[in-house]
């Protein structure tokens, strides 16, 4: 795969300027007092000043930098690192000079893996270099520095053929250059570090600490690829599980476990061991639970990774929760509201007291929604501070409070102190007991928007939740002003999804007669670019219950979830559902996901009715 140019030996490159012209720009600089020796660099700063790129004064200012400051680097590197070009422009015209193709993206998936085995890892990130496909027998080498003809030799001897060179930002390839390298044989590569015969007897030995272990720099790089691999495909946690003669480690991708790895049960203590030493957790400790943190950071991005380790009968268990920095979306109007449910999500996060709901199962995005919230009403002229458990993405201009239950910093001891900090709007990362939604409760009906999140199933069963909790039914209804819940799908890849005829049992299920005939449903397939899942991603689907004074009466009865889910729809509540229905019809996801995310509703007596808007 790669380019279908021809590469040219740079000694013979096609000279792009006239020789009068160089001898004309050649007698300017003369003028200047300033001796040019090089005739490369001459036609390459001709060309620039040619293609409008720079002036001569630049050009001049940069042949004199070079000279005066007994520069190693040459004339393009010096214009790119005094911003008169782009490293971009930069290459792109010497591609032009030496007649070599300049490649502008590189698709990973179509290096052969032959290839990345015969090229180090430090080689190629050294140099910027990476070998991308074959090309008759020659293979097609791309190079941010297609001057430096003694690594272009080097490359040569590595792969034991010719070579066609290509160039591209050294961005570029950096980033091939980190998805390429991680591929399943690098785990399994350092698993075959510590030897290839395991027999069964010693497969269930003790195997050393990692601390006392002579095997540590294989350890090391089986853990980093670990993590490498769950960044690069997207994974929300890993999973470590032992069992009685190995260890499986999984992935969570778009809320679904994938198996990808068995690691021999000898190292399991070792791996164990790395995992809590990156978290400041005791690794003596293998009888109870323990938490910890790391922080990383993997091609370029900073990614939090939540720890926790559990005692099983084989062995501790580990699982490790990713929270990917530049991955999350602090924007309401990215998440996946509707515009109407937008407008009413903007008036209640508006409002200058009451209390807020976020609701739905672990991972479901509760937290993302909270902060989209937060980052929505952060201005200078309003103090915002939270009481978290974990403190999940650092928010610029808002207080944030990590509880530590160790040292008796509660929910609720937290949130009395944040009440003497003089908050206008106030974060709880979860109400779990009486106390804390008391004073939640307490602390919306002194003038404090509260915003919190809460385990139930649907919106309208956190009413009853903070009731069975112990606050009474007239300061539910008197300080609730909106609940959200919500579920997280995953997005039918648009790579591979197929239109799909729905079957009856389905339309039934969504509660629907027909599809409407503006509309196509799509189903999931599978190809490269979705690892074969058939989709690529997460959207939430949401249901917003705002309490009006209709809703406050009824609270005050204290009734079940039922009769005021049922009452809600009778005033034009839309259950999660709807929403899902709406996002099958727009081609964002699947009628099997919408159905296996949301519970079918025996309060709805009507058929719903979804408009159809044009959708990703």
């Amino acid at each position: 795969m790669g380019p279908t140019h021809t590469g040219r030996d740079f000694t013979d490159a096609t000279q792009i300027i006239t020789a009068s012209e160089r001898e004309r720009l050649r007698e300017s600089l003369i003028d200047r007092d300033i001796t040019v020796n090089s005739s490369e660099e001459l036609d390459l700063g001709g060309l620039l000043l040619k293609q409008l790129l720079i002036t001569e004064d630049q050009l001049a200012q940069a042949i004199q930098m070079q000279q005066d400051g007994n520069y190693e680097k040459r004339l393009g590197e010096i214009l790119v690192q005094n911003k008169v070009i782009t490293e971009q422009q930069l290459l792109d015209t010497l591609a032009k000079q030496l007649g070599i193709p300049f490649i502008r993206s590189i698709n990973d998936r179509e290096i052969p893996e032959e290839l990345i085995k015969k090229v180090p890892t430090r080689f190629a990130k050294k140099y910027q270099m990476l070998p991308i496909g074959f090309k008759n027998e020659a293979v097609v080498v791309v190079t941010s520095d297609p001057l430096n003809t003694n690594v272009i030799d080097d490359i040569r001897l590595l792969l034991e053929r010719p070579v066609l060179i290509a160039s591209a930002t050294s961005s570029v390839i950096t980033e091939a250059i980190n998805r390429s390298y991680d591929r399943a044989s690098t785990a399994d590569a350092a698993i075959e570090d510590f030897g290839n015969v395991i027999t069964d007897d010693l497969a269930l030995q003790e195997p050393v600490d990692l601390l006392d272990s002579e095997d540590e720099a294989p350890i090391i790089r089986l853990v980093n690829s670990l993590m490498f691999r769950a960044v690069k495909d997207r994974a929300s946690d890993i999973h470590v599980e032992p069992y009685e003669r190995e260890v499986a480690v999984r992935l969570r991708i778009d809320g679904n476990l994938y198996d990808i790895l068995k690691i021999p049960k000898r190292l399991q203590n070792s791996v164990s061991s790395r995992i809590k030493l990156l978290g400041g957790l005791n690794i003596a400790e293998k009888r109870l639970p323990q938490d910890g943190r790391i922080r990383i950071k993997i091609a370029g991005k900073d990614v939090d990774l939540r720890l926790s380790t559990v005692p099983t009968a084989h062995g501790e268990r580990i699982v490790l929760r990713l929270l990917d920095k530049s991955a999350v979306v602090l924007d309401l109007s990215n998440l996946g509201f509707d515009a109407g449910m937008l407008k009413k999500m903007e008036e209640l996060i508006s409002k200058p007291y009451g209390i807020i709901l976020v609701t739905g199962p672990t991972g479901s995005g509760k937290t993302t929604s909270l902060y989209a919230a937060l980052s929505k009403i952060n201005r200078e002229d309003i103090n915002i501070i939270t009481v978290e458990d974990p403190i999940e993405y650092q928010l610029p201009g808002i207080g944030q409070i990590q509880v530590n239950e160790k040292i008796g910093l509660t929910f609720a001891n937290g949130l009395r102190s944040i009440l003497r900090q003089d908050p206008d709007v106030i974060l709880i990362g979860e109400i779990r007991d009486r106390e804390t939604a008391e004073i939640a409760v307490q602390a919306s009906l002194t003038g404090h928007l509260v915003l919190s999140s809460i385990h139930t199933n649907d919106s309208c069963s956190s009413v009853s939740r903070l009731v069975d909790m112990g606050v009474e039914p007239f300061l539910v209804s008197t300080s609730l002003i909106g609940i959200v819940a919500q579920r997280l799908v995953r997005r039918v890849c648009p790579n591979c999804r197929e239109p799909h005829q729905a079957t009856a049992e389905q339309l039934s299920r969504l509660g629907i007669e027909k599809i409407p005939s503006k509309a196509t449903v799509y189903r999931a397939k599978g190809c490269e670019q979705c690892f074969h899942t058939g989709y690529t991603g997460r959207v939430g689907i949401y249901e917003l219950l705002p309490i009006d004074e209709d809703l406050r009466a009824l609270i005050l009865k204290h009734p079940d979830a039922v009769t005021l889910r049922r009452n809600a729809i009778a005033r034009g509540f839309k259950p999660m559902r709807y929403d899902g229905l709406r996002k099958i019809l727009q081609g964002v996801t699947t009628i099997e996901e919408v159905l296996s995310s949301t519970q079918e509703d025996s309060t709805i007596e009507e058929t719903p009715v979804v408009p159809v808007s044009s959708g990703s």
